[in-house]
């Protein structure tokens, strides 16, 4: 017999399992002492089947009527499995899986409880108290037990041990696609915003509404795991169910935001700061010197020897263009932007370039082309060794700077020539160093005389006191609003320091003179 013909004979052979929608061809895992079982389902088979780990039988009369969360208390704080859930999420993961052509959802990890599961009397359970069974039904269809059928019944109860927001996501797609319409929710389940639809999502995205509900019908990969094995109590299994969740999350490290913009193909922020940190004299590796970016972590130490790092990059992009392509933010916090175009990449790439141009030519950032090391440049007077306290050599004043700029170029419409011709002349007199000094415009603001270090909170204030300083705010009201800000920052213990250093009240602190 070919293998053309063996083949056949396979599929006729399963045909008559695999068309009915409670038997499923899976293959087996074992690690350690957990079998589980892999395999696919269609979307709509997801919403209509799996349940979330709170609808068990096991916490009936324990639910906040609200949320659909598990209430803890003496009795089921040791019983919870998940995270609560938290209901914003779904309209925006609903609307992901209708408008991305490249939508991709992890396999989610299931639980089969059939019900003999949750009644103690049933034959399942021997007169001790442990499963005479497995809560799964698997027939192998080979002698290792590699490959088989899955029954999966309408009377078998299953749900979601890991991936209870995906599940609220496919949820609201089905609900979406069936009823034209999902009302968004918030973090407790009560409405809010405006409802999406189906007609507008397929007509942003070039589709019918009957293209769109074809949606249904698409597959998700799935592991099965049984609520209890053979020879387990109910307790045991409990505390093995409960221990894989915390194993499944324990060992799924969370990418540093360093990894996410090296690797997202979405953002297009992240995209032209990967390019511009790889192209750009003033950051790209060269042989004779060290490296100027971290590409992972998130902060740079006082005496590191890189200049910035690429999630600061990350910020300076979004800082500086984000006005100029508000378009490439994502509708929601937490959710995927729209990849931009190639042409607006380009355009995206060539205006960061300009303003790394211009930072190049800063009397600070010179000062690494004449040799000097950014440990010298960065720390303040008074850390070990010394240095110039210059606020342009750490991560917080970068992107301070860039969101600045990005204001006073995109939204106040001030030339980046007259930008840079006023930045190299507030550099020239010293204005990014010795922060720690009361006579520094940024003491108070970048640097906290109290605890004798950076304050990272200052960074929104100082943003605006640089566009201040650019020319860039005029209205009374900011202005007004600005000098309330300043004085707040320079007064410790109800006493102001006045940026010539010596004790005044707060109303008498006044702003420093702009850039001329």
């Amino acid at each position: 017999m070919t293998p053309a013909s063996e083949t056949r004979k396979i599929a006729a052979l399963l045909k008559p399992y695999l068309d009915r929608d409670e038997t499923f061809l899976v293959q087996t895992t074992q690690m350690g002492e957990t079998e589980a079982y892999i395999g696919s389902v269609t979307l709509s088979w997801l919403a209509n089947r799996v349940e979330f780990a709170s609808q068990l039988p096991l916490f009936q009369g324990k639910l906040d009527p609200k949320t659909g969360n598990v209430q803890p208390d003496a009795e089921t704080v040791d019983e919870l499995y998940q995270r609560p859930l938290d209901w914003s999420r779904q309209a925006p993961l609903t609307r992901y899986l209708a408008a991305r052509t490249d939508r991709k959802f992890p396999p989610l990890l299931l639980v089969v409880s059939p019900p003999w599961v949750d009644n103690p009397r049933s034959v399942g359970w021997d007169e001790h108290g442990r499963a005479r069974q497995s809560a799964v039904e698997f027939v192998p269809l080979d002698s290792d037990r590699r490959v088989g059928l899955l029954d999966l019944s309408s009377t078998v109860s299953v749900f979601a041990l890991d991936g209870q927001h995906r599940l609220m996501g496919v949820r609201g797609l089905m609900e979406l696609l069936e009823t034209g319409t999902l009302q968004p929710l918030t973090k407790a389940k009560k409405p809010t915003g405006k409802a999406l639809t189906l007609e507008e999502i397929a007509q942003a995205v070039g589709k019918t509404p009957s293209q769109l509900r074809e949606l249904a019908d698409e597959t998700l990969g799935v592991e099965l795991i049984p609520a209890v094995v053979k020879g387990e109590t109910r307790e045991e299994a409990r505390r093995r169910i409960r221990s894989i969740f915390v194993h499944v999350n324990l060992m799924a490290v969370k990418l540093s935001k360093g990894q996410v913009t090296l690797l997202n193909e979405d953002d297009g922020f992240a995209i032209i700061t990967r390019q511009i940190a790889v192209t750009h004299p003033m950051l790209c590796q060269e042989a004779e010197r060290l490296p100027r970016v971290n590409w992972d972590g998130a902060s740079v130490s006082a005496k590191s020897r890189v200049l910035t790092t690429l999630q600061a990059l990350k910020d300076m992009t979004v800082g500086y263009l984000g006005d100029r392509f508000p378009h490439w933010k994502p509708l929601k916090s937490g959710t995927i932007p729209q990849r931009p175009t190639v042409d607006e990449l380009a355009d995206g790439l060539a205006e960061l370039m300009r303003l790394w141009d211009g930072l190049a030519t800063l009397p600070s950032y010179r000062k690494l082309d004449a040799g000097l090391e950014t440990p010298t440049l960065r720390r303040l007077s008074f850390e070990a060794d010394g240095g110039e306290g210059n606020i342009l050599f750490r991560p917080v004043g970068q992107v301070a700077l860039a969101q600045a700029l990005g204001t006073a170029i995109f939204r106040k419409r001030i030339p980046l020539i007259e930008v840079f011709d006023k930045l190299r002349q507030f550099d020239d007199e010293g204005g990014f160093s010795g922060i720690e000094n009361p006579e520094s415009i940024w003491y108070g603001v970048f640097y906290d005389p109290n605890k004798r270090r950076i304050r990272i909170a200052g960074r929104d204030l100082a943003a605006k006191l640089l566009l201040y300083l650019l020319g860039g705010m005029t209205e009374p009201m900011d202005l007004a609003e600005l000098r309330m800000a300043v004085a707040k920052a320079r007064t410790f213990e109800n006493r102001a320091v006045s940026f010539q250093g010596r004790f005044v009240k707060p109303r008498e602190v006044g702003l420093p003179s702009a850039i001329a």
